[in-house]
């Protein structure tokens, strides 16, 4: 893929810098900077999602008649790399970048018209409910409940490490609707209000201090059927789609990249107060050992791109990124932890379990803590490579 920029995309480059010079707030900006967390905290993404709604630049991924820019895969990268090396924040991909793919796939045009218009303003504020307490990584021995009941259904059971349950209004869930067949076949997606009487929400602490996972219950909550996306009983032909999306409907790289220049500003700071730091040049040599396997990401990302922007899917090939997404970031962020030392561990407390910090440093450990979790959300990284090694390699 040719990356050099034609007239127009430089163009196109400029006036995105223009936008964000002139709409990024700079408390937007210290949020994200700050954060610990897998995603920013939910005012500060839902400030910067009405922005980006505003000008009509919230959804690139999305078709045109849904709202989306019908921009170029090339567009789309440079607005991506734009927005992050300006401190803006990703936004909450729950409802948008993961459940509204497959609504515009497999919903109705009723629920296209319901849930796509809410998804794209907030006024929806999703989580996602998949893994339970014995169903993990082994996501099809889900045994979640929905038993049919006249024109509902009756749910019973939980769903755990549910990120954001306690600020959402709406769960997407997979749910046991067969009992009788083989396991992946006897499985529903089903969209819950959370406000229904039976749905409760206890929190997890992370040891990083953080509120941000949770423990959702299900007692005999009434789902009407009409919120079904598809077919019964094919919810895990859905949940495998969503999957996709999840791993590779973004641009990691350049939230690596962003998180590689804070790691190159600690080491600076580091040199000037240790002329002896990284002597050896050891730590230099880990970095741009990343900073080339980085590339090689970013080139497999665009050519996800451009498979989505053609209308298909992410495939198999969202699982080889996010292997090598959580593989780079996790070194990323264990470097930086070196890089502090003991001071790294001063985590400033913080109220009510919200993910932004003081100051940077005191979010880089807690940024550490909570990236561990990303071998494993989404599909651990032994489901990835089994993917690959089927859908891929053909073993």
């Amino acid at each position: 893929m040719n990356l050099n920029f034609t007239e127009e995309e430089l163009a196109f480059q400029q006036d995105v810098r223009q936008f964000l010079q002139e709409n990024l707030p700079q408390h937007i900006v210290d949020g994200t900077a700050n954060n610990g967390s897998v995603f920013v905290e939910t005012d500060i993404a839902l400030e910067w999602q009405a922005i980006l709604v505003d000008k009509g630049w919230a959804v690139p991924q999305w078709p045109t008649e849904h709202g989306g820019t019908g921009w170029s895969p090339t567009q789309k990268y440079i607005f991506s790399r734009e927005c992050y090396q300006a401190g803006a924040p990703m936004l909450i991909p729950l409802g948008l970048l993961m459940l509204a793919p497959v609504i515009m796939a497999f919903g109705t045009e009723e629920q296209k018209a319901e849930y796509l218009p809410k998804i794209l303003s907030g006024e929806h504020y999703w989580c996602q409910g998949y893994s339970e307490p014995s169903a993990g990584s082994d996501l099809a021995s889900l045994k979640l409940k929905a038993d049919a009941d006249g024109d509902d259904y009756i749910v019973n059971g939980s769903k755990i490490w549910t990120t954001h349950a306690h600020l959402a209004d709406h769960i997407f869930c997979l749910v046991r609707t067969d009992n009788s067949v083989k396991p992946q076949a006897g499985i529903s997606f089903l969209l819950i209000d959370m406000d229904t009487d039976g749905v409760t929400v206890e929190p997890i602490i992370t040891m990083a201090g953080d509120h941000e996972v949770n423990q959702v219950f299900f007692d005999n909550v009434r789902v009407p059927q009409s919120n079904r996306i598809g077919e019964e009983n094919q919810g895990w032909s859905y949940a495998k789609y969503l999957l996709e999306f999840e791993r590779g409907g973004g641009f990691s790289a350049h939230r690596i990249r962003h998180e590689i220049n804070g790691l190159r500003e600690l080491m600076r700071d580091a040199s000037r107060n240790n002329p002896h730091f990284d002597s050896s040049h050891d730590l230099e040599r880990r970095v741009s050992r990343v900073e080339i396997d980085l590339k090689a990401l970013e080139i497999t990302e665009l050519r996800i791109l451009s498979s989505v922007s053609g209308g298909g899917n992410p495939g198999p090939e969202s699982s080889i990124m996010k292997l090598s997404a959580v593989r780079l970031e996790q070194e990323v962020n264990e470097m930086a932890v070196e890089v502090l030392g003991y001071t790294g561990f001063e985590m400033n407390p913080i109220p009510e379990g919200n993910p932004v910090r003081a100051d940077y440093i005191s979010s880089v450990v807690p940024r550490y803590l909570n990236n561990r979790a990303a071998s494993i959300f989404g599909g651990s990284q032994e489901v990835q490579r089994n993917i690959i090694a089927k859908m891929v390699l053909g073993l």
